[in-house]
């Protein structure tokens, strides 16, 4: 690591090598625990928010901007990530009005299948069982911390 020494004045930089270390490595671990059902991680992710949000709503399909919203990722990089899915046959795209961009979400029963073999998020739960439940607590408690004093250089 490069910032092991810990006379670095730059604390800053080791807090982000060690928060950015930790973020790839439990993505490699999901992603491998995600392999064999052949989904990534973040389309396990999507498909998590598109169960939660039918049997929450069963009335309304999600949309693009709302699956935005609740990711907190860009309309176009969840535009492409839906369209891959949709060619894996994991999610139906529908168009609410013909010849229209206002899209919406369903899962297949590919997606469902996909998404009831992915949800028990088992390396993650092992890697964070490192922690106690009051250390999880600070942790999000500063990691929000973080966001909300990041959020104003957006």
């Amino acid at each position: 690591m490069v910032f092991e020494d810990n006379k670095i004045r730059n604390r800053h930089m080791q807090a982000r090598q060690l928060l950015g270390r930790a973020r790839r490595l439990m993505l490699y671990a999901r992603n491998k625990e995600l392999a064999p059902y052949h989904i990534s991680s973040n389309q396990a992710f999507l498909l998590f928010v598109l169960y939660y949000h039918s049997h929450n709503h069963p009335d309304h399909k999600i949309t693009l901007a709302e699956l935005s919203q609740q990711t907190d990722r860009e309309k176009n990089t969840i535009s492409l990530q839906m369209t891959t899915m949709e060619k894996d046959g994991l999610v139906k795209k529908i168009r609410e009005v013909p010849k229209s961009n206002q899209l919406s979400f369903e899962l297949t029963e590919k997606g469902l299948d996909a998404f009831h073999k992915s949800k028990d998020w088992k390396t993650d739960k092992a890697i964070m069982s490192a922690l106690s439940k009051e250390e999880i607590d600070l942790f999000m408690a500063l990691l929000k911390k973080i966001i909300k004093k990041a959020e104003k250089y957006q």
